[in-house]
């Protein structure tokens, strides 16, 4: 076999999630554009969808070419717009929404079609964040962390302003040497405002869900945790990229339930999990109303369609 080159092994990729509904934000999207939008592809800040404001903070750290996009085909008449520049094979079009675990694990299969040996980041694309390039710097370590750990999945756990009982919360244990990031000692899901005092004054952080991992050390969470996803997607990957995978994606889909990513994957099967701590940037999952009003506040705006 012949020995890879540094760049084959260093090469970046990127996939962005935004294959939900939204419906918990629905009555905000609706009352921006007057009609049920997911949250995605809805100028929540600004003038920008969010989904677009993922993508070019994205671009500051992975180059488009290796920058997948999962969405829902329900959703076309959304989306078509915003990716049509996009080439289709970075566009991943789920016949039905089954979760995030099913999301990236068609969209990792996908991607090691072109790049079997890419380094993944995966963003969620419903994020405030306050300064892309600092956000991405912290991206960017995460990335380098793989250098020297490269059986790490590195998560970004953003510094906590508050006691939030919202988000999933990440409680770091001893520090990976030669690396800024921490072993993860476990996972707290949505705690009450007791517990979350508790992780507040323990140094615990807010899980992003943003996380960097060598694309075949991505695919071994699955193994370990959803062997019968896996599997099943295996015996379909011929497919991708033919004039076939349409339907053979859509019988798949048909018989699949929805599987968490965060609860089913990297919660009960904590393997070789870490998270990088990120300070200096201001940070929000948009996922209710209240946190976009709250950014509306932090940010000094108050737009027009947020009247008394």
């Amino acid at each position: 076999m012949e020995p890879t080159s540094s760049f084959e092994r260093q090469e970046r990729a990127a996939v962005i999630l935004a294959g939900g509904e939204g419906s918990r934000l629905r009555s905000l999207t609706r009352r921006i554009m007057g009609c049920d939008v997911p949250k995605q592809f809805c100028p929540v800040l600004g003038k920008e969808t969010l989904l677009e404001q993922t993508l070019r903070r994205v671009s500051l750290s992975v180059e488009e070419r290796l920058t997948s996009v999962v969405v829902t085909r329900s959703h076309e008449r959304f989306y078509s717009t915003i990716t049509r520049d996009m080439p289709t094979r970075n566009l991943v079009a789920q016949p039905q929404s089954r979760g995030t675990a099913t999301a990236i694990l068609y969209s990792l299969l996908r991607l090691a079609e072109l790049a079997p040996r890419a380094r993944v980041a995966i963003f969620p694309s419903d994020h405030f964040v306050n300064d892309d390039q600092r956000f991405m710097s912290h991206v960017d370590m995460a990335f380098a962390a793989l250098s020297s750990r490269p059986e790490l999945t590195v998560l970004l756990g953003i510094q906590p302003e508050g006691p939030e009982t919202g988000y999933g919360w990440i409680e770091p244990a001893f520090a990976v040497r030669e690396t800024p990031a921490f072993m993860v000692r476990r996972f707290w899901e949505k705690p009450r405002p007791e517990l979350a005092e508790e992780l507040l004054g323990r140094g615990c952080l807010w899980n992003s869900f943003v996380m960097v991992g060598e694309l075949s050390t991505l695919l071994g969470l699955y193994i370990i945790a959803l062997p019968n996803l896996y599997l099943s997607f295996r015996k379909i990957q011929p497919s991708f990229g033919t004039t076939f995978e349409e339907k053979t994606v859509e019988r798949l889909y048909e018989n699949l339930g929805s599987a968490s990513f965060s609860d089913q994957v990297l919660a009960r099967h904590p393997v070789n999990l870490a998270v990088l701590p990120v300070r200096g940037v201001e940070w929000s999952d948009l996922g209710e109303p209240h946190r976009v009003l709250e950014t509306y506040a932090r940010i000094g705006v108050r737009p027009r369609w947020a009247v008394a």
